[in-house]
């Protein structure tokens, strides 16, 4: 079987599963990459039996000498070549499994970066752009995904229960976030206001929609217009959510299920040690 065929029927097989559109999407990306890396190597269609252990390792090296991939990046990909090629195996496409002798990637555990309060204050107010500015603050106070938060239908915010109803979240999965008073006072007035008419939440006048990439510029724009260095990203926004929450000694379940994480161990990461708070833990002694 060819290599481009058997990932079609895996595409199929993920959606069966209930995976979300997103992930089919990333395992699609990830494997089709694999795919012209080794046809480029053997000049030719290639059939998945022929696929070696050796073409594996030499793609991941690939990604790590050649295009500079971070461990985080290499191990994702890796867990994606794993996937295919177990239920490939399984399927019984190939006779054997060319990854089940690969080591894992190592990844060194990093801080992650978050902005304080202040700073993300100080951020939002220096963004020009209306809609996007809402954008940043209900990123901060919901901690949604920026995908979460563009594909929001108009259906799906409640602001008469204040919840905000996200529908198929990574892994596929729904989840309700309250919206605070902070929150609802902006969203309102855009609602009342301002809003364009689109079945879209969050809608520009022109598309009816507005895209991550032009979120992600108008951050970086703002970020510069600051004078800072440090990277201002959704996802960062994301993380100053849940820091301030654990900051503010919210419990870590109700961390988790704010941010629709499927395990404590992943919330856990937001629990950061800055020197203030290591100064006061020995000042108990």
């Amino acid at each position: 079987m060819l290599f481009v065929e058997s990932l079609e029927r895996f595409a199929k097989y993920q959606a069966n599963i209930e995976r979300s559109p997103v992930t089919i999407r990333a395992y699609y990306e990830d494997l089709t990459l694999l795919i012209r890396f080794i046809e480029e190597k053997y000049n030719s269609p290639v059939y998945l039996e022929d696929i070696t252990q050796e073409d594996v390792e030499e793609y991941l090296y690939y990604l790590k000498e050649v295009k500079g991939n971070q461990p985080i990046s290499r191990k994702r990909v890796l867990g994606s070549i794993r996937s295919f090629f177990g239920y490939a195996y399984k399927s019984e496409w190939c006779n054997k499994n060319v990854t089940a002798k690969l080591e894992s990637i190592k990844c060194q555990q990093k801080e992650r970066h978050y902005l304080s309060e202040d700073e993300v204050n100080q951020f939002v107010d220096a963004i020009e752009h209306d809609l996007i500015r809402l954008v940043a603050q209900t990123l901060y106070y919901t901690g949604m995904r920026i995908s979460e938060c563009l594909n929001l239908q108009v259906e799906d915010v409640n602001l008469q229960d204040n919840l905000i109803h996200i529908r198929h979240g990574k892994g596929n999965k729904d989840r309700f976030v309250p919206i605070n008073s902070k929150l609802k006072k902006l969203l309102v007035d855009y609602n009342e206001n301002w809003k364009v008419v689109s079945d879209n939440f969050f809608a520009t006048r022109i598309s009816g929609a507005l895209s991550p990439t032009r979120v992600a510029k108008v951050f970086s724009d703002t970020r510069k217009s600051l004078g800072w260095k440090k990277k201002v990203t959704a996802h960062i926004l994301r993380h100053s959510f849940a820091s301030k929450l654990v900051k503010n000694d919210v419990h870590l379940v109700k961390i988790s299920k704010l941010l629709g994480h499927s395990s404590l161990k992943t919330t856990s990461i937001y629990v950061h040690s800055n020197m203030d708070d290591l100064k006061d833990a020995v000042n108990t002694l």
